[in-house]
């Protein structure tokens, strides 16, 4: 029987990302490492049974000159062994998880038993994700359930979908195809059927996909609705600044909490300021603003966030003024704080 066919099986995903073939050379070296000293050290213990074994009841073994020397070595040698792999896996690891610049924003939302993706223009996809080759995508990701887990196996990334939090991953694609999706994380009885296709195209192609797709409007321009059919203006219009702050340029900024503390206007503290309003209250307002648990989905709370992103800090690092901000309620936001309306119904980041 031949053994050819053996050497035809995929050991290994198909390479297909920036990150890929740094990750194999990774892999594969500390599977050469570990095979490497796997057969010396059991050659050496083989050698060192026959070599000094016993050979007569009263015999003594001869003392080992520079024993001191050779401990000093077999501790020394796998020590600088250990922290060379430990700072080879640091340096891909801060790669891979430090969020990049200009980079495409995906959202993405994990549900027993499927995946939701949305396009910044407002293409929605189920278990399928469109890439342009040769862009920096960032997925922003959050789960509505349970624990997921979104992973590519040929871009050679992973990272756990989480209730209540927002977690980050990012790659660029370096080959045009179709590649798998798994939820790597038991999510429940059907978690085997959470599976997908990554669809990478050319620059022109997915531009074309894009026009061909049925677009519902940007996350921003949802969360915009959003925003104003849930009254959120109410409290967060200029005149009532003393009701709740405005949020032009909030986004992304230190703020001020009534217990002197600071914390950063992220999309975690946005979330969590519309679910639990009063757990960090901004200096300087009252806690009178109701809470959204239960009346506004994930989804939606990502495109309340895309919304806020949208009128962020213009280019010259100023807050934007009302005049300027397109499609934005009058008087909306202006970068004092996050959202604190007091009116119901209406979500805001405090």
């Amino acid at each position: 029987m031949s053994i050819l066919p053996l050497f035809l099986i995929p050991f290994m995903p198909e390479s297909a990302s920036t990150f890929a073939d740094e990750v194999d050379l990774y892999f594969l070296f500390l599977v050469g490492l570990t095979f490497f000293f796997s057969v010396v050290i059991g050659a050496l213990a083989i050698f060192f049974m026959v070599r000094y074994r016993r050979r007569r009841p009263d015999e003594v073994p001869e003392p080992i000159e520079g024993a001191m020397v050779l401990e000093i070595t077999w501790t020394v040698i796998p020590f600088l062994i250990s922290m060379f792999i430990f700072a080879w896996g640091a340096k891909i690891y801060y790669d891979m998880y430090k969020e990049p610049k200009d980079a495409l924003e995906i959202f993405v939302t994990g549900k027993q038993w499927m995946w939701r993706a949305q396009h910044p223009d407002g293409v929605r996809e189920i278990n399928a994700l469109h890439l342009p080759l040769g862009r920096r995508v960032k997925l922003t990701m959050t789960s509505e359930d349970v624990l997921h887990s979104y992973y590519i196996p040929a871009f050679r990334t992973k990272a756990d979908v989480v209730p209540g939090r927002y977690t980050m991953t990012w790659f660029e694609p370096t080959k045009v195809g179709t590649y798998h999706l798994f939820c790597t994380e038991y999510c429940g009885t059907q978690h085997s059927g959470m599976i997908g296709t990554i669809t990478v195209l050319e620059p022109s192609a997915y531009q074309s996909w894009l026009a061909g797709g049925v677009s519902e409007g940007s996350p921003a321009k949802a969360g915009e609705k959003l925003f104003a059919s849930l009254a959120c203006s109410t409290c967060h219009q200029d005149q009532n600044r003393g009701r709740g702050p405005t949020l032009a340029g909030a986004f992304g900024t230190q703020r001020v909490l009534d217990n002197g503390a600071t914390v950063v206007a992220d999309e975690a503290y946005i979330r969590e300021s519309i679910l639990m309003p009063n757990i960090k209250l901004v200096a300087g307002y009252q806690a009178i603003m109701p809470t959204f648990q239960g009346q506004v989905s994930e989804e939606q709370i990502l495109q309340l966030i895309a919304y806020i992103k949208s009128i962020g800090p213009k280019q010259d690092g100023s807050a934007p003024t009302m005049a300027t901000q397109a499609g934005a309620p009058a008087g909306a936001l202006d970068g004092r704080s996050p959202m604190t309306p007091a009116a119901p119904n209406a979500p805001s980041t405090n």
